[in-house]
């Protein structure tokens, strides 16, 4: 009798919790637990700047990056984190699609992947892509100062084979600000500066400067930005210099900044984060039912935010 009640029990607990195999680190029942249990950041308004080619250790305490280091300060600095290859397409293919789709920057193959656009067209949540020297529903080539592959989304098929979907969601840089300044940022706002302003071509201190000037200030004066909102600012490298092949692409200093953001937080666990984490974090951010490729699988980033 007292055989068959533990039976019972035993069966009533593993239907309940998994006996066995959910307690196993990075299994999805492990994850589902944490996510069940740990109270999930969420954001109406996610912004996300790519620059170019630096390490860790050219941005973090540099003086050619004086605003971003300020974003540091008040915001939240993941301090283990890795691009995934070398070159540059690579990494951006894995920030949208979570996966390093080619390693070849002259390639303008159109790709019929799953990606973060594919999620959100499908749960019909708002996205623009602000891209400088463009115009608007564009998904050519390299153009003037503007490179297509720091574009991803002008190669996903779900884009750059429908024309009403491009037109919706490509636009100008120009239309950033009248954007802003009229509450009519989207959900997600992804931002391509030109190779003058990414610190490809340009300076970092150039760089910097079009960054405070044209994303940080007008961000700071809207209500998601300030006390009580729920805006997301993250600034982000999508490689280390060519000499740092570490954990594929090298260390880099992305930063999160915003009201839900933890101020002055630096990474204490010892998680090793890559673009994957950064592509899931946004993600759940958003809201956005399963990470695709990498994302499904990596750590979340959610040390950085507010509990």
């Amino acid at each position: 009798m007292h055989l068959s009640y533990a039976l019972v029990v035993c069966v009533a607990l593993f239907a309940i919790a998994g006996c066995g195999s959910s307690n196993v680190p990075g299994s999805s029942a492990t994850r589902n637990t944490f996510t069940a249990q740990s109270p999930q950041p969420r954001s109406g308004h996610v912004v996300l700047v790519m620059e170019e080619n630096q390490s860790y250790f050219t941005v973090v305490g540099s003086s050619n990056w004086p605003a971003l280091n300020d974003l540091i300060r008040d915001g939240a600095l993941p301090t283990h984190y890795y691009a995934n290859t070398h070159p540059s397409i690579g990494n951006y293919f894995m920030l949208t699609t979570g996966k390093v789709l080619t390693n070849n920057d002259n390639s303008t193959s159109v790709w019929n992947v799953d990606s973060i656009a594919r999620r959100m067209d499908s749960q019909h949540l708002s996205y623009r892509i602000y891209a400088e020297g463009i115009t608007r529903g564009y998904v050519g080539g390299n153009t003037g100062l503007y490179l297509v592959r720091h574009n991803p989304f002008a190669l996903l098929s779900d884009l750059a084979h429908n024309h009403a979907t491009a037109w919706a969601h490509i636009f100008p840089f120009t239309q950033f600000a009248k954007d802003v300044a009229t509450g009519g940022l989207p959900q997600f706002a992804y931002i391509v500066p030109d190779v003058d302003h990414d610190a490809h071509n340009g300076t970092p201190a150039e760089a910097d400067a079009w960054l405070l000037k044209e994303v940080v200030d007008p961000l700071s004066n809207r209500p998601a930005f300030q006390p009580h909102g729920d805006g997301v600012l993250i600034v982000n490298f999508d490689e280390a210099a060519d000499s740092d092949s570490t954990h594929g692409g090298g260390h880099i200093a992305p930063v999160f900044w915003g009201p839900i953001v933890k101020t002055g937080y630096r990474q204490k666990s010892t998680t090793i984060y890559q673009h994957q984490s950064m592509l899931r974090q946004i993600m759940l951010l958003l809201n956005l039912p399963y990470p695709s490729g990498a994302a499904a699988d990596a750590p979340a980033m959610n040390e950085f935010f507010k509990p």
